[in-house]
């Protein structure tokens, strides 16, 4: 298997993207859960945290998803010792040439879909450490060198944002490119800011800043009760609550 050709797939149904992203985050983030039963996974689509839009799967769509997935060996069902459930991992890592951080922000993009850099970076690193903006520039620019990643403007320009490409053609999914902010126009009818005072453009890029960073840091809470909620779930299981 690891000697097959990578970077192959380029379209893969909403259904299997959540549940693809899901196997993905876990093994991530709750190594000691992972691989996933059909219920977790399930759960793991359905959660209200870290995700958008929001969806309650059955376990029989989510099922049929797993079962598509490892037609095309993205996912395979395996059996751990003494386990009696069936259980799911991905093998990503043998379909695609990402490094780990671009298989967390793909992860995220498949969980949660377009999104500002900066936020990206936060909920990313949930997953694998994203030590500063360049090195996400880096890896998102690696992504779009792969064709795997889109964009409505430069990397470098502040508020774009990006998205994965596996999205099928009648989704119409594409960003675009965001238009080049219009040159201000200069006209004697307008006062001189006072003297001191912060542009209004400045007061609103720093308020939405810090609203930005506070969703980030509800986001992460809500993730961390979302994985306690899985834990909890799969100890009722485990004694037959």
């Amino acid at each position: 298997m690891n000697d097959e050709p990578k970077n192959t797939i380029r379209d893969i149904p909403r259904i299997q993207r959540r549940v693809l992203g899901v196997l993905m985050e876990k093994g991530f983030t709750t190594p000691e859960q992972y691989p996933l039963t059909l219920k977790a996974a399930t759960t793991g689509c359905n959660q209200k945290s870290n995700r958008s839009p929001v969806v309650s799967y059955s376990e029989a769509e989510v099922q049929d998803a797993l079962d598509a997935l490892r037609e095309d060996l993205i996912v395979a069902e395996v059996y751990t010792d003494g386990g009696r459930a069936a259980r799911y991992r991905h093998y990503m890592r043998h379909k695609f040439d990402f490094s780990e951080a671009q298989f967390a922000i793909i992860a995220e993009l498949m969980l949660r879909g377009r999104q500002q850099p900066g936020e990206l970076r936060t909920r990313a690193s949930r997953m694998v450490k994203i030590e500063s903006q360049e090195q996400l520039r880096q890896e998102l620019s690696g992504l779009q060198g792969m064709g795997y990643l889109q964009a409505n403007g430069p990397l470098d320009r502040r508020g774009i944002e990006v998205d994965h490409t596996f999205y099928l053609d009648g989704e119409g999914m594409d960003i675009g490119s965001a238009p080049a902010p219009a040159p201000a126009e200069q006209s004697s009818a307008v006062a001189a800011p006072v003297a001191g005072t912060a542009p209004a453009e400045s007061v609103i890029e720093a308020l939405t800043s810090r609203v930005r960073d506070q969703r980030d840091i509800i986001d992460r809470l809500q993730g961390t009760v979302g994985d306690l909620e899985a834990r909890l779930q799969r100890l009722e299981s485990e004694l037959g609550l």
